[in-house]
């Protein structure tokens, strides 16, 4: 699996690193991805689940949100 902590990074920028991801991945891998951002940790999962993607909630709390991607074929 890979991981991205995309805490210290603020919107656009870890939606475009997901971009890039997923660009990149082959069908069945998975991203732990953190994130700390508002924009970030609203945009994201919607922009995956659109997508085709399957997102995982793993935490979610004042800090932070902690999401599992999973790249559809």
């Amino acid at each position: 699996m890979d991981t991205l902590d995309a805490r210290a990074l603020r919107c656009p920028l870890p939606l475009l690193r997901v971009k890039l991801w997923l660009r990149a991945a082959a069908a069945g891998q998975r991203l732990r991805l953190w994130l700390a951002d508002p924009g970030s940790r609203r945009d994201i999962p919607a922009f995956v689940a659109r997508a085709g993607h399957r997102v995982e909630v793993v935490a979610d709390d004042a800090e932070r949100l902690e999401l599992v991607i999973t790249k559809a074929p």
